[in-house]
């Protein structure tokens, strides 16, 4: 700065994102070259986006300007609301469809269905958002939207947006492949996972015969994967924990890829111990492998549902993710008959609002898709709709029509007559994110115990709700697992911090020292945000750190931790979210 400077016109100019409060201009003045701050006040619409500052300085004939982009997001999960009815024939239904949070960042759906409902719009949108991303949540992500068409219609955005979503997904997977073909959960892993390899390779497979391009390489060294491991599985090793239906599971995607091993699936078949799951599954295999009477032998008298798991296993499995491999199976082996009634049990528990795991959800729409693709609907879509005013004459031979709910006016009016012969299954979502500050209800579980206590480079206590700016502290939270039920399998853990606050070092202390953190299977480290995952045995405590600097003045929402088991809903705990300030020195 010029010695001739002495005084200084700073003004601050921004976009729709946010409100100067107060003086949008400053003087600033100078008896010798050096410099100040100015402060301004701004507040956050409620709105999200790219927002955009200006700083302009200038004293006489001098100027300077400085542009800064700002992301404004809105730290609240998504969440959904739904509404649901049956028609029969002749009657009318009139509801409202309300925003949830921003009415132009909310979305509406009305869903018809000549099959008990599957909640499909908010079970998409579970998978396509889920905040954790290894290998099997990633591959549930992309599966259902490449069958999807075989179960709906979808327009050409819908088309596009999977399409794109499907290839950047295929891409990403390469993230995960090792050397020796198999797939890691997580990136770096040790040693490939059985079941996601298997997974993963299944809708590889599948995508290809759609008609995305999926490199040999990769194919080629995953399928000698699955070979090595088919060929060397033994049944003492692992059948007790889902060895059996692993091994179903792989001999099944060498079927698939026309690479049948059929030593291996006749040494499973006469496995003495055989659980009902892998008869269903290793059944498919032989089915692909052209021995139909052999998968007609297997699944005589077999069970096609089954007892609650007391967990996942090493599946990632429950008892409907099992179920939907037997709507496969049998939709496989032409059994139409058996598989309507399957499709009817597993449907009709994904119509229903409780909560399945990305793999169960994910299973169940590839099945039902799948059935619906090889066996036409005998009952029609004959409706009237009026949506937000607008007409519409709805007949279909679909199981499933979707149409769009705008919400922009913050609600909606929704009305629909069935018009045909048979009954129709009704549901009316909205998805949106609650505004910053709304309160959200997070249940808490015997199962789980966690607290979240904020220290100071000492260990003290610090009240983070009020910190200094420049002041640096830590995040501790504990998890305990309570011994209800013994070790808990990939366990995630969620920290979003307040905006004004800096992630200093998520891995704190990586060396020895009073604060250094229990081990992990993998961390995410974002900009606002740490994800961890591990896993907890019975009666364990675990502790992880992340240290943090309040660095920027204002008053920012902090978001309740949250910490579950990714695939058992039972398992879960979480803290309370609110304002927190850092203040100016």
């Amino acid at each position: 700065m010029e010695n001739s400077i002495k005084t200084v016109n700073v003004s601050l100019l921004s976009n729709e994102f946010f409100e100067v409060l107060g003086n949008k201009t400053q003087t600033l003045s100078f008896s010798e070259t050096g410099e100040q701050l100015a402060y301004f006040n701004v507040r956050i619409k409620n709105a999200t986006g790219i927002g955009k500052v200006r700083v302009n300085a200038s004293s006489g004939a001098e100027k300077a300007s400085d542009d800064v982009e700002l992301d404004v997001r809105n730290p609240n999960p998504v969440i959904n609301n739904i509404q649901q009815v049956t028609l029969a024939p002749g009657q009318q239904w009139t509801a409202t469809a309300t925003a949830i949070g921003i009415p132009a960042q909310s979305s509406g759906m009305l869903e018809i269905s000549s099959i008990p409902a599957i909640n499909l719009q908010k079970r998409l949108n579970y998978l396509i958002q889920y905040p954790h991303g290894c290998l099997e949540q990633t591959v549930s992500a992309l599966f259902p939207q490449l069958v999807l068409k075989q179960l709906t219609d979808m327009d050409e955005r819908q088309q596009a947006d999977a399409e794109r979503n499907i290839k950047t997904g295929i891409a990403r997977l390469q993230n995960f492949q090792r050397a020796d073909g198999g797939f890691n959960y997580w990136p770096g892993a040790p040693e490939a996972d059985d079941w996601a390899s298997s997974y993963t390779g299944h809708f590889l497979l599948e995508a290809q015969s759609n008609g995305y391009y999926i490199s040999e390489i990769m194919l080629s060294t995953w399928k000698n994967f699955q070979k090595g491991k088919a060929n060397s599985w033994l049944p003492a090793t692992t059948n007790f924990y889902g060895g059996d239906l692993s091994q179903a599971y792989r001999l099944y995607t060498l079927a698939l890829a026309k690479a049948p091993e059929m030593g291996a699936m006749n040494r499973l078949k006469e496995f003495k111990y055989l659980s009902p799951e892998a008869k269903w599954r290793l059944a498919a295999a032989y089915q692909l492998a052209g021995q139909g009477n052999i998968a007609l032998d297997l699944t005589s008298g077999t069970p096609t549902n089954f007892g609650q798991r007391i967990n996942p296993g090493f599946t990632f499995g429950s008892a409907l993710r099992d179920e939907a491999m037997v709507l496969e199976t049998l939709t496989l082996m032409g059994n139409r008959k058996k598989a309507a009634d399957v499709l009817s049990s597993v449907a009709g528990r994904l119509s229903q609002d409780d909560w399945y795991s990305t793999q169960t959800t994910a299973y169940s729409l590839i099945a039902i898709a799948k059935y619906c693709g090889k066996n036409p609907s005998g009952a029609k879509i004959i409706a009237n709709t009026t949506i937000n005013g607008a007409a519409a004459t709805i007949n279909a031979n679909n199981y499933m029509k979707r149409l769009p709910v705008n919400l922009a006016k913050g609600s909606a009016p929704v009305v629909i007559k069935n018009n045909g012969s048979n009954i129709l299954y009704i549901r009316l979502s909205t998805q949106g994110q609650p505004l910053t500050g709304d309160t959200l209800q997070y249940a808490n579980s015997p199962l789980l115990g966690m607290t979240v206590n904020y220290i100071s480079q000492n260990g003290e206590p610090v009240n983070f709700k009020q910190l200094q700016q420049g002041t640096d502290f830590i995040a501790k939270v504990a998890v305990k697992n309570t011994g209800k039920k013994g070790t808990y399998y990939e366990m995630a853990l969620s920290q979003v911090f307040a905006s004004g606050w800096e992630i200093l070092n998520a891995r704190m202390m990586e060396g020895e020292g009073a604060f250094k953190s229990s081990p992990l299977e993998y961390q995410d480290t974002r900009d606002d945000r740490v994800h961890s995952y591990f896993d907890i045995k019975q009666n364990e405590t675990l502790t992880f750190y992340v240290q943090l600097n309040a660095a920027y003045p204002g008053r920012y929402f902090l978001p309740a931790t949250q910490c579950q088991a990714m695939y058992d809903a039972t398992v879960t705990a979480a803290g309370r979210g609110g304002w927190v300030e850092v203040m100016r020195p």
